[in-house]
């Protein structure tokens, strides 16, 4: 059981692997939908090929624009790409990385719809069975009365009545699949190819310090992002707080004693210890302030630039101060 919380809190607090984990699903979820389709060519020449590859290419496509949506890169990516400059200026290779990182993720799910189709064979098969030269295979039904590429679009089917105990449509569907299987596991090998010299590659074409800076800053702007949520929660809280106690006057005894303020409390294991819960408003009041506040967010983010904190005056509150204004706030 600890394991799993320690499994489930690195995902909570790692975004890519959440991207990863949400990619497997997709695909896991891509391979189950497959099987569980039921493919059923239309067996006649004009609609074959279009069945076919409408079953290959739409599919893929509504995976790889889901898998875009649930990318946590993506809004990372566009709010960065969107945002106007104000105080901090844009960098490019960022954006890039982001998009690059977003395009890999959600391509997983649609190559595996393929791989897994082409594999399989069947629509392969529904879709190239006319194209096939029926002179190589023997009994193929002459005494139909249909002509040779009516025949062969039937392939597909095979409760259809003339290929009732005849081997030629397993023959033509046999050779059809080992194309459709060939040129499968010709796109698996490419796949791997290709990442294995790009890795090998990227190396002697790209600069590792610009490329660690890059990685830096796009992880710098989705914790940035997550906090600023967080931010956003707990300000909103303490002003939510703030206007029900206003809005109930009548009851302003009950209520200031149910405000939070520092108190000790009991941890688990029986002892009294401190806590202190800080207050979130910082002055701000108002609806129009948070407004303007949350503006200036947008246009015109923080330059990256923390030494002025470095600087601020601190103050410094003993424990004796602490336990005497609460024992004060206890009476």
């Amino acid at each position: 059981m600890e394991r799993m919380k320690l499994v489930l809190q690195y995902f909570q607090s790692n975004s890519e692997s959440i991207s990863n984990g949400i990619c497997i699903v997709l695909a896991l979820v891509s391979v189950k939908l497959y099987t569980s389709f039921d493919f059923n060519c239309p067996c006649l020449p004009q609609y074959n090929k279009l069945y076919s590859l409408g079953v290959m290419i739409v599919p893929p496509v509504i995976l790889f624009f889901v898998g875009v949506l649930v990318n946590r890169h993506t809004d990372v990516m566009m709010d960065e790409w969107m945002r106007p400059i104000g105080e901090r200026s844009k960098n490019p290779a960022v954006v890039k990385y982001l998009f690059s990182a977003m395009l890999q993720r959600a391509m997983l799910a649609p190559m595996v719809w393929i791989l897994v189709s082409l594999m399989d064979g069947k629509i392969f098969i529904c879709a190239f069975s006319v194209s096939v030269d029926p002179a190589p295979f023997s009994g193929l039904p002459n005494n139909t009365g249909l002509d040779v590429i009516k025949v062969m679009a039937k392939v597909p089917c095979k409760e259809d009545i003339i290929f009732r105990n005849s081997s030629f449509r397993k023959a033509v569907s046999r050779y059809v699949r080992c194309y459709s299987q060939a040129v499968g596991w010709s796109i698996l090998l490419f796949l791997i190819v290709l990442g294995a010299v790009g890795r090998f590659v990227k190396p002697y074409f790209d600069n590792q310090a610009t490329s660690l800076q890059t990685r830096y800053w796009s992880n710098y702007l989705d914790v940035e992002q997550k906090l600023f949520n967080e931010t956003c929660v707990l300000h909103a809280r303490d002003f939510a707080r703030k206007c029900v106690v206003q809005f109930f006057e009548d009851m302003r005894e009950d209520a200031v004693l149910r405000l939070p303020h520092p108190l000790f409390v009991a941890n688990t294991k029986g002892e009294w210890e401190w806590e202190e819960r800080e207050e979130r408003l910082y002055g701000i009041s108002k609806q129009e302030q948070v407004d303007q506040l949350l503006d200036k967010w947008y246009h015109s983010k923080p330059e990256l630039d923390v030494t002025r904190i470095a600087h601020r005056p601190q103050t410094c509150v003993t424990w004796e101060d602490r336990r005497g204004k609460t024992l004060y706030s206890d009476v």
